[in-house]
């Protein structure tokens, strides 16, 4: 497997293609609670962040109630329509494949632990991940520390490790980790935005991505 014993997806917007969901759902969320609204592209730029980190990305030190209300909002709406998200086209067969292989594979996402148990059950993707980690056991994206427990709790290096991701804040934790870096421009962040987080390597498409690791 190349030069990698461990390979760490993102979730959203890099396995699952539910961007627009979590886009609708801040819209909407914001609407009700009364915030100023939010554009596709500004709901787009905080995904991959935990939560709460997303809502103070977007609107500062609002006060707790209101926050608190903005994710209660978010959640029912994202809820509401989570079975119905789909995973992109040929990403599971990428990912049984790395599993025959004897890769190692895991998980690091801004979600909470609910939506990616609820994830992984959906999908039917559970088996093939060695580890997970979310946004509820360790510090939000960009911070290290998911990627750092991953490789401690599955004894592998960082420069054996490939972090894939769709977002800015994959590719600075991956970067503080000291891990390669992959990013994917299919998900929720265009390529050349991801081009100024310097990823060690950029694929517009699952196809492409998918036959760089397989080869």
């Amino acid at each position: 497997m190349k030069q990698f014993d461990l390979v760490v997806w993102d979730w959203d917007g890099t396995i699952a293609d539910s961007t627009g969901m979590i886009t609708q759902a801040l819209i909407k969320a914001a609407d009700e609670v009364g915030l100023p609204a939010l554009s596709e592209a500004r709901a787009r730029s905080i995904i991959g962040l935990g939560l709460r980190e997303s809502i103070q990305a977007l609107y500062g030190d609002i006060p707790e109630l209101q926050a608190q209300a903005l994710a209660t909002h978010y959640q029912r709406h994202y809820y509401a329509g989570e079975n119905k998200i789909l995973l992109f086209a040929g990403i599971a067969d990428t990912i049984a494949t790395l599993d025959r292989k004897g890769c190692k594979q895991a998980v690091a996402t801004g979600k909470g632990r609910r939506g990616l148990n609820a994830a992984l059950q959906l999908s039917g993707l559970s088996n093939y991940f060695n580890a997970t980690k979310t946004v509820d056991e360790c510090f939000s994206k960009p911070h290290p520390q998911m990627l750092d427990e991953l490789m401690d709790e599955l004894v592998v290096m960082p420069e054996r490790t490939l972090m894939i991701g769709d977002s800015q804040y994959d590719m600075q934790m991956g970067k503080n980790a000291g891990v390669i870096t992959a990013a994917v421009a299919y998900g929720s962040q265009t390529a050349s935005h991801l081009q100024q987080y310097s990823p060690d390597y950029l694929f517009h498409d699952v196809a492409t991505l998918s036959a760089w690791l397989l080869e």
